[in-house]
């Protein structure tokens, strides 16, 4: 009996985070930025509650909803998880969300690695040492010693 009580409850408490999911869903998609990410911070503590599909699905739309109100660095570590859950355990993101995914990671790992668009993709590029080359001096008489 006790087992059983205590297989309810966990069933129970999982629903709950699934309902907590869908909310912040719903106001994600009505733009509600504010009020979803409330919600995924008091989720964020219970994430591993989830199923796998239901992680990536709020590491997604965590994510999405810190690219949206402009917290950058959080966005990309969210969307980060996400598409690491997914590649894992596909199932959790449509192929929409997967396009939009890539292409707001690729945004954001710009604000990381940057620059990329400064340079000609065919132009190549030759280091150069600081150390003077190996023939430097052939031919020349010694210094003097001081």
């Amino acid at each position: 009996m006790r087992r059983v009580l205590i297989l309810a409850f966990l069933g129970i408490a999982c629903s709950t985070y699934r309902e907590d999911l869908n909310r912040g869903q719903r106001l994600y998609e009505e733009n509600q930025y504010d009020h979803a990410l409330a919600i995924w911070r008091l989720l964020e503590e219970d994430m591993d509650s989830l199923e796998l599909t239901d992680q990536a699905r709020y590491a997604y739309l965590r994510g999405m909803t810190d690219y949206r109100l402009g917290y950058r660095p959080y966005a990309r570590h969210w969307l980060g998880i996400a598409r690491s859950i997914e590649k894992e355990h596909p199932g959790g993101l449509n192929q929409e969300w997967k396009d939009r995914l890539t292409k707001s990671l690729d945004d954001l790992n710009n604000d990381v690695y940057g620059g990329a668009e400064r340079f000609d993709k065919g132009a190549t590029f030759i280091e150069r040492s600081t150390e003077p080359p190996a023939d430097a001096g052939v031919g020349e008489p010694p210094l003097p010693a001081p």
